[in-house]
């Protein structure tokens, strides 16, 4: 549980070559009303333009790794390794938040 007034929500975005759907993602995170996020991106060594997308996003995103990993849940692990949030919230690449004020108290 949590024990500050505004507490903090990591969101972390696994990906891997998801340069198509990924821009959409990023921008249902970073429109959020609610600002206490901390955003974090695992990707899996893309090579398909996904970390040029990233990168544009650069200054939203508090967390980036970009590196070979060994499947879908060890990207998952290193996301939860990174979070310092007092939620964790994984959104992919491809899905994005229904509103820009999904996440509240």
């Amino acid at each position: 549980m949590h024990n500050r007034p505004n507490p903090r929500f990591s969101i972390i975005t696994v990906t891997y070559n998801a340069a198509k759907v990924l821009e959409d993602t990023i921008q249902s995170v970073v429109t959020q009303t609610y600002k206490n996020i901390e955003y974090i991106i695992v990707d899996g060594a893309s090579t398909d333009g996904t970390m040029g997308i990233v990168e544009r996003y650069k200054s939203r995103i508090a967390k980036v790794v970009s590196e070979p990993d060994k499947g879908l849940y060890d990207a998952m692990n290193k996301g939860i390794g990174m979070a310092t949030g007092d939620y964790l919230c994984f959104l992919n690449a491809g899905d994005s938040f229904h509103e820009d004020d999904t996440l509240q108290l």
